[in-house]
């Protein structure tokens, strides 16, 4: 497993290197990046960014607002947080976390972090979460990535957030620092950020046979490229929010929160979008334009969404369930 360590703390940097990675280098290997952002909201790719971040905050305090490749839910990320990213060879037809979480959680076990994998995509301590991870799938090989809060500033994830009515109301939450914690605090020998990040790296290398890999000049204008076509445009970071007549908010279990956004006339489908912190590995605008001009009933949505086909659109997810979303 080639082993990257990213130079740069530019959140927009990062991501497009982790898309390089993924894209281009060669597909015969697998890859491990550790990397770290200063003040930024990294949002999943089917949200609408606007509904997730506290813009007056945001805007206040210069923090960063980067859209990602994979989906899932809007995390935060300082200088006091650790981004680990596995890219390698997918030939399931699941996202699979614990294979990728099992090696991050032996390593902070051999630094005294009591770790454990929970619910769908969170390692927690003591049954407070202090990683959040997602998946790209695409043609054979997954990205896999997640956040390790070491010692990052835990009031602002509660000010820069934006937590959804839904989620506010099916967690019962007074406030997201109640939900989460620092790793730091629970190691044999607290150290400083970086000092953590180099014994991950050595305790990863034990576990995944790391060889290192450094960065040419020819990869940093690759990234570069990436950067500016991409995670530089306000088009991909925010792009516009849909107008539509009907918008609603569901929550899922197994599959996490969706928002429909419908435009009827006469009854049909005139514009479709989704978004939410879902996980999917079909295109959920390829599901919104089979849908124009679909009837907004139950018999018609059967008839044009095949039933084995709803759970590559929105992960654990079936046709009943898409129906009642569509419909309730």
């Amino acid at each position: 497993m080639r082993a990257i360590q990213s130079p740069s703390t530019d959140p927009r940097f990062n991501l497009a290197l982790e898309q390089y990675i993924f894209d281009q280098m060669p597909r015969n290997r697998s890859y491990l990046m550790l990397w770290r952002n200063d003040r930024t909201i990294v949002v999943g790719k089917h949200q609408d960014t606007f509904a997730e971040i506290n813009a007056d905050y945001v805007r206040a305090n210069q923090i960063q607002v980067v859209r990602r490749l994979s989906g899932g839910g809007a995390v935060y990320h300082d200088l006091g947080n650790v981004n680990f990213t596995f890219i390698a060879d997918h030939t399931g037809s699941d996202f699979d976390f614990s294979t990728f979480c099992r090696p991050v959680i032996w390593a902070l076990e051999s630094l005294g972090v009591p770790a454990e994998l929970n619910g769908r995509n969170d390692m927690t301590i003591r049954g407070r979460k202090f990683s959040g991870n997602s998946q790209y799938v695409k043609e054979g090989r997954v990205m896999h990535h997640g956040t390790l809060l070491y010692d990052s500033d835990l009031s602002v994830v509660s000010s820069a957030l934006a937590p959804s009515r839904d989620k506010l109301t099916s967690k019962g939450l007074p406030s997201v620092r109640s939900r989460v914690t620092n790793i730091k605090p629970y190691m044999h020998q607290p150290m400083p950020t970086e000092s953590f990040m180099e014994r991950l790296w050595s305790c990863l290398g034990e576990v995944c046979d790391l060889v290192p890999y450094e960065l040419d000049r020819g990869d940093l204008n690759q990234v570069e490229r990436i950067r500016q076509a991409v995670y530089d445009r306000w088009e991909w970071n925010y792009g516009s929010s849909p107008r539509c007549q009907i918008d609603k908010r569901r929550r899922v279990e197994g599959c996490g929160e969706i928002r429909v956004c419908l435009d009827l006339k006469e009854g049909a489908i005139q514009a479709l979008s989704f978004y939410g912190d879902f996980f999917s590995r079909k295109e959920p605008d390829q599901l919104a334009q089979r849908l124009i001009g679909c009837p907004l009933r139950e018999e018609a949505l059967r008839a044009a969404v095949p039933a084995g086909e709803i759970g590559q659109y929105f992960q654990n997810m079936d046709l009943d369930e898409f129906c009642g979303l569509m419909l309730c």
